[in-house]
């Protein structure tokens, strides 16, 4: 279900406390950007000053021991020492944007990551990419406003006082525009506030799109929609210029009028100033002092009201930014930690510097998991069957979860679950694993119990491949590490076990072959054992398999079992997985109707609309379980 990003947030971060955040994240470089700017904007009062007593020496107003050479070297010294400073400044707000930008994405990541794996994102896959990009990109750079602002604010009160001290008439029309901004944004915030918001989204509409028409290019191909495809992408891209069209109009009239505003305010001060020159009451010093100073602090109401302007685009940042983890603190996006600065230019992962990116190399021995009552309702019910109760009784047209599942692994079992369609299989397993928040139940590892199934259930202590395993568009031999140091881990020991020698021996580039965007150059067989590799070189104590061998031919696939099982003995109540060299695999928890893996289980789970119909063995069961019967004659899947 998507959630639109306007949705209401029960409550959210403030602008000011992320942003206060963001400078203490970098608070060094921020005061020093901050002091540089009063520095350079600041010292612009000088040469205006400079220039009055120049003028008042030329024309006798005033005795000054500076002459003209004098003048102009401290006029040049002034402003290069500006620029000096003014650059590194620069890079001081540089530091402070970049590192505030990497930080809020990593957060925002780690706060998708942490939800429950099987839950999908509110938001589609392009919107997600555009706020992590655009969005956080803006909120990242709002702190580096401040210095710009805080040295305007420096100049023009220091530009007010000097001024002042000559006319406090004149000055006074200088302070009215900032009255007048004042004013506007007041009238026009929550206007500016619903043009940015409805900007984003348009932004985003189209960014969900493309995502989405990428990944599908196959179906439109084959249902010849790619004219169908271009016109809603058309209409999707006019929408959003009309609004990037309004809301740019609107602001460029808000600054627009907070600039002439500064405008007129500055030839109403030069009629005044001229008629104090007839009057003998101000000197061309005086003048030339006014004349450089106007601009500038004509300019402050304009530089003002645009940086309020930009509080209400960032409140509408955050607001999108936190729907993307509606469920996760929203301090959580500016919560401070380590980005590891300049880490993949001095190769300090590859060395392994970075203890926290290291995987844990031993879990606790398992002698026994134990799962009691276990429970997870699906909360989204179509309306159609919701609106007819005879049809929602019947779980086979609408699985609602699995309802108070209880069984146990002994030490070194082969665990199959199986079932009809739509019997809560795949449910079941997410469930334990923290994939899926579970409604009741508890889950115990050797007796103790497991608080947190999704941060627990990870390598060494258990790997997991999914019904369709995800591969990324990098070399084979990356899709199975993805991360993990070549040299700590068995690979060939993986390929083995996997199947996978021979395909890799056949691919172009071996190891090294760029598989494609989800593994596109490999067959479905293939894209599944890669990830059986991935499981077996994490040496995890529990393998968790959720159909492995369904898009396998049947001598793969008993060549697989047999690899996997190498080793057991005896009955299969006191059968044993051996240790491999590449992994423990002392548990493996499958779900399969497949014969291969029926035949070779210690114990079959069987699961009937969400609940725990039968178990027992292959034999067991085909005596007294009618749907184990249907599944093994392939009367249940349509499968022989």
């Amino acid at each position: 279900m998507i959630i639109n990003q306007s949705s209401v947030i029960s409550y959210q971060l403030s602008v000011w406390k992320g942003t206060w955040a963001l400078i203490r994240y970098r608070p060094g470089f921020f005061w020093l950007s901050v002091a540089a700017a009063v520095y350079a904007f600041g010292m612009r009062t000088v040469p205006g000053w400079l220039q009055k007593l120049f003028f008042d020496r030329l024309t006798g107003e005033a005795s000054v021991a500076l002459n003209l050479p004098t003048i102009l070297a401290l006029i040049v010294a002034i402003e290069a020492s500006r620029m000096i400073v003014d650059v590194g400044g620069n890079l001081s707000a540089a530091k402070v944007r970049l590192a505030g930008q990497t930080l809020l994405r990593k957060n925002v990541v780690q706060n998708i990551l942490r939800k429950p794996g099987a839950l999908p994102l509110p938001i589609s896959i392009g919107d997600a990419l555009n706020r992590l990009d655009h969005d956080l990109a803006d909120y990242g750079d709002f702190p580096t406003w401040i210095p710009e602002i805080a040295g305007h604010a420096a100049f023009t009160l220091f530009a007010l006082v000097i001024m002042a001290r000559i006319d406090g008439l004149i000055t006074a029309v200088a302070v009215l525009p900032l009255i007048g901004v004042f004013f506007l944004n007041r009238f026009a915030w929550e206007r500016l506030m619903r043009y940015h918001r409805e900007s984003r989204e348009g932004d985003s509409a189209v960014t969900s799109f493309l995502g989405e028409l990428f990944g599908a290019i196959q179906a439109v191909k084959v249902a010849n929609a790619e004219s169908s495809a271009m016109y809603y992408l058309e209409k999707l891209s006019d929408e959003r210029r009309r609004r990037n069209v309004r809301r740019g109009t609107f602001s460029a009239m808000a600054f627009s009028v907070a600039d002439h505003m500064g405008d007129v305010a500055v030839a109403v001060m030069v009629l005044l100033t001229g008629a104090a020159m007839a009057r003998g009451d101000f000197t061309v010093g005086d003048f030339a002092l006014f004349s450089s100073y106007l601009f500038f602090v004509a300019r402050f109401p304009a530089n003002f009201g645009s940086y309020l302007s930009e509080i209400a685009s960032q409140r509408v940042v955050l607001d999108r930014v936190q729907a993307m983890h509606p469920d996760a603190p929203p301090e959580s996006i500016v919560e401070h930690g380590s980005i590891y600065e300049g880490a993949y230019k001095q190769g300090e992962f590859a060395s392994g510097k970075f203890a926290s990116l290291q995987v844990a190399n031993s879990a606790e021995r398992l002698e026994r998991l134990e799962i009691k009552g276990l429970s997870y309702q699906y909360s989204v019910v179509s309306n159609q069957l919701s609106d007819d109760p005879s049809l929602i009784t019947d779980n086979r047209l609408l699985n609602t979860g699995i309802a108070n599942v209880s069984f146990t692994l002994p030490r070194g079992s082969f665990t199959v679950i199986t079932g009809r369609i739509g019997a809560g299989k795949t449910t079941l397993l997410r469930v334990l694993l923290g994939l899926l928040p579970m409604d009741g139940g508890e889950i115990r590892w050797n007796g103790e119990v497991v608080a947190d199934p999704a941060a627990f259930f990870v390598p060494p202590r258990s790997a997991y491949t999914p019904q369709i395993p995800h591969l990324f568009s990098m070399p084979l031999r990356e899709n199975i590490l993805l991360g993990l140091p070549p040299q700590a881990v068995d690979v060939d020991s993986a390929i083995h076990r996997a199947v996978l020698e021979a395909d890799v021996a056949q691919l172009e580039h071996g190891l090294d072959t760029i598989v494609g965007p989800r593994g596109v150059r490999l067959s479905g067989g293939q894209v599944q054992r890669t990830a059986a590799a991935r499981m077996f070189v994490r040496s995890a104590e529990l393998l968790v398999f959720d159909d492995l061998s369904s898009a396998l031919d049947v001598e793969t696939e008993t060549l697989l079992w047999e690899r996997l099982l190498a080793g057991k003995q005896g009955s299969r109540g006191a059968r044993r997985i051996s240790l491999l060299p590449c992994s423990p695999a002392l548990y493996l928890f499958v779900v399969s109707h497949r014969r291969a893996a029926l035949r070779r289980a210690d114990q079959i789970l069987v699961l009937e609309n969400g609940r725990l119909a039968a178990q027992g063995t292959l034999d067991e069961l085909l005596v007294h379980s009618d749907v184990m019967q249907e599944l093994w004659h392939g009367k249940a899947n349509g499968d022989e």
